[in-house]
């Protein structure tokens, strides 16, 4: 073969089409993180329980998974599934938009009640979840809080939450602040019965839920980087004509300031609970 017609002949992979050399890319199958940007494999995130392997953020969890992470397997038992918010303002689309949040999430309300064991110790348990209208605190997850706080009560085991929240849901006006007192309430009969109240503060918790039940446990805890405030920081400092600090409002600068007792990672978020219980129930 001449050396012309050698270089001159064209190799057959270069003949296919640029697009059809390309591969498809399964949906779902890499996640950005929201921080730094960067790309993951999904599988690597769900692994490391949604926190970021570069930068350590932590990416909200659904309220299922949160449980799988922290229960000893098999433990785990719901109570008040079916319980379920109404419309009582008659506020236009709201029961479409609960409807649709029911499909998304799976779930019947933005928070899931219950009991199980946390490295052996038996507790009661309540996470709340914000794929659901936001965490958004309506009468029925008031409810439920105050139903699982009484049984925790009557059952004389420790009472854990993790919040998730926007505050209080609109659409029920006053019978949604309302729940602020009841919940208070229900935690007040709680721990004058000489029981054990902790409470995780996750992003965010903000309004009138961390105006009441979230920061009233006998530990309240926070996860890294976690908004936990009531106002919006716009509103706080038009109000003061003031800048505040960059890290206004997170969990590290409320605990600077005493509002949390400690900034637990994720990571060590079951160990810690463990330990912590060990101590205050005697290993039992």
């Amino acid at each position: 073969m001449p050396l012309k017609d050698f270089f001159g002949k064209r190799k057959k992979y270069a003949s296919i089409p640029s697009e059809k050399a390309k591969v498809d890319v399964p949906e779902g199958l890499m996640q950005k993180c929201d921080n730094c940007k960067q790309i993951y494999y999904r599988k690597e995130i769900v692994k490391s329980l949604y926190v970021c392997p570069n930068c350590g953020y932590h990416h909200p969890m659904t309220a299922w998974t949160r449980i799988e992470s922290l229960f000893d397997e098999g433990t785990f038992t719901e109570w008040d599934a079916g319980l379920t918010s109404a419309n009582p303002l008659d506020f236009p689309d709201y029961e479409t938009k609960i409807k649709k949040d029911r499909q998304k999430t799976g779930l019947n309300e933005g928070i899931v009640t219950g009991t199980g064991a946390i490295e052996g110790n038996q507790v009661a348990f309540a996470v709340m979840d914000s794929n659901f209208r936001m965490g958004s605190m309506g009468s029925a997850i008031g409810e439920k809080i105050a139903r699982a706080i009484e049984n925790a009560r009557e059952e004389s085991i420790p009472f854990i939450i993790f919040t998730a929240s926007g505050g209080a849901r609109m659409q029920e006006g006053l019978l949604s602040l309302m729940q602020m007192a009841k919940t208070s309430f229900a935690v007040k009969r709680f721990r004058d019965s000489g029981n054990l109240m902790i409470s995780v503060m996750t992003h965010p918790t903000t309004g009138g839920v961390s105006a009441s039940f979230a920061s009233i446990g006998d530990y309240n805890f926070a996860e890294p980087g976690a908004l936990i405030g009531f106002a919006g920081r716009r509103i706080i400092e038009q109000t003061i004509r003031e800048k505040l600090p960059n890290d206004f409002q997170t969990a590290e600068f409320q605990l600077e300031h005493g509002q949390v007792d400690k900034v637990i990672h994720r990571h060590d978020m079951k160990t810690t609970l463990g330990k912590l219980l060990c101590m205050h129930t005697d290993g039992r």
